[in-house]
């Protein structure tokens, strides 16, 4: 059984710019529901057909396949749900770890995420600086919801709890950008 556990952090900062490889990817959707999904990403020179299930806690079934780079540009134009999603996705070390943040464009612009793939739910993980409020158990930052729900049309009011924490990440993010300039 394919298997994937993974915790998602909002991203503070630029301290992880330039500390590893970026690529772009671009991605859509076939089928997106509360529990599953199905996927065609190209990332680099390579495509990808995934089928992703809920199980527990951090968890989720994950089953990837490699397809024909002209299969998956075809699937994406013609069949996947709009928007798609397109982000650079940034690998970087951090405390005996494999990271990612992934930086959104077009409809999502603005959203930044850290995801950290583990061997297990019970695993410790040392964050990195630049990582916020985890958001792993929040179905609306996963890339099924977001392709349904782009994220400049989230309600992120600065009242509201995710609102006040997003803020102080965007707050952060531009501070750094300021002082780099």
């Amino acid at each position: 059984m394919a298997k994937e556990i993974e915790r998602k952090f909002l991203v503070k900062g630029d301290s992880w710019r330039g500390q590893g490889k970026s690529r772009l990817i671009r991605q859509g959707f076939f089928l997106t529901d509360d529990d599953r999904s199905v996927r065609v990403r190209i990332l680099g020179e390579q495509a990808f057909l995934t089928l992703k299930a809920s199980m527990s806690g951090f968890s989720r079934f994950e089953f990837e396949y490699e397809i024909p780079m002209h299969d998956a540009q075809e699937l994406l134009d013609k069949l996947c749900g709009r928007p798609l999603v397109e982000k650079t996705r940034n690998w970087v070390e951090y405390g005996g770890r494999s990271w990612v943040v992934d930086e959104f464009h077009g409809e999502n612009e603005g959203l930044f995420l850290a995801e950290v793939e583990l061997d297990d739910e019970s695993d410790t993980v040392e964050r990195p600086e630049w990582c916020g409020k985890e958001v792993s158990d929040n179905p609306r930052f996963y890339n099924a919801y977001i392709s349904r729900h782009p994220f400049m049309t989230w309600n992120l009011h600065p009242k509201s709890e995710l609102g006040k924490e997003y803020a102080e990440a965007v707050a952060h993010r531009r501070m750094e950008e300021n002082e780099a300039s």
